[in-house]
């Protein structure tokens, strides 16, 4: 188990060192294209970027907190921390998505964008840059975010994939506005933070069920049923409940089994399932098994 921690801490490590790496260099060079090359698509498109930084050092704090063991102060773990720093990611994306669009939409009303100078090639040539690198970033995060199952750094992943919209939106407009048709910068803005806007949506209800412990999904639900009632011994399910904690799941169970079984074996068969459970399912981070005779003798019944 200490390996696999170990092995987790080194992945969120290296997700954070690509986000924060790549997203400084990006953020440098879009903002010396943006004022060298007359661009405010670019310069918004930088500090886009820069809210990145501070996402993904958030996410490396929720996801390095929720894989510590639990404490006296903390019985059931500290995956929690790792919602939290999930919602506050939505925060800023919500914080970036808006920006953008009231920028944009000023922009618009105010007429600013018919006396600006055309941008030159630089800022072109940054959009391009910026969109391969922020969507290669995306994947390398998301797969990280799969295999350690962690919702922040997948909250992190989605904050690149909606920093290479941006980057779209701005290399649109920066080509229009090079092509005579300088309104399409604005508009272009505009229509990216309606996306960017949508992700933190998303990001916010993912870390909203897993706050008021909503309950995993049907099928989800489905397979744990299969192998509780696959286990020997177990000879009906008479309640399954699942609720989501940070990126993981806690499971409780009832089962019946023949009321005439010593106590032993009734405990063995409820041990059994623990574990049957929690080896099929890594997310399981935890199984609460109650035992019910399948058949009451009528001397039972009376007592």
């Amino acid at each position: 188990m200490e390996d696999g921690k170990v092995s987790e801490k080194g992945m969120i490590e290296r997700a954070t060192a690509v986000g924060l790496i790549g997203n400084a260099i990006l953020v440098a060079f879009k903002l010396y294209a943006g004022f060298v090359g007359r661009s405010g698509a670019m310069i918004s498109d930088a500090i886009h970027s820069l809210s990145d930084v501070l996402a993904t050092g958030l996410a490396y704090l929720g996801a390095t907190i929720a894989i510590s063991p639990a404490d006296k102060s903390h019985p059931y773990g500290h995956e929690q921390v790792e919602t939290l720093a999930t919602t506050l990611i939505g925060g800023f994306l919500l914080v970036a998505g808006a920006g953008l669009g009231y920028e944009s939409v000023a922009r618009i009303v105010n007429g600013a964008y018919k006396t600006a100078d055309p941008p030159s090639l630089l800022p072109v040539v940054a959009a391009i840059v910026s969109i391969g690198v922020k969507e290669s970033m995306f994947w390398y995060t998301r797969r990280c975010a799969i295999i350690l199952n962690s919702s922040a750094i997948m909250a992190d992943a989605w904050h690149h994939r909606s920093d290479a919209f941006s980057s779209i939106g701005a290399l649109i407009g920066i080509v229009g506005a090079r092509l005579g048709c300088p309104i399409l910068e604005p508009l272009a803005a505009g229509a990216i933070s309606l996306v960017i806007l949508k992700t933190a949506f998303d990001v916010f209800r993912g870390s909203v069920g897993q706050m008021v412990d909503a309950a995993c999904d049907e099928d989800f639900e489905n397979k744990i049923a299969e192998i509780v009632k696959a286990t020997p011994g177990v000879e009906r399910l008479d309640l399954l409940r699942t609720r989501k904690f940070g990126g993981k799941v806690f499971v409780e169970v009832e089962i019946a089994v023949d009321g005439g079984k010593t106590l032993y074996v009734a405990h063995r068969i409820a041990h059994e399932t623990h574990c049957a459970v929690e080896a099929a399912f890594p997310r399981v981070k935890h199984v609460m098994v109650h035992v019910n005779p399948a058949q009451i003798s009528d001397k039972d019944a009376i007592l």
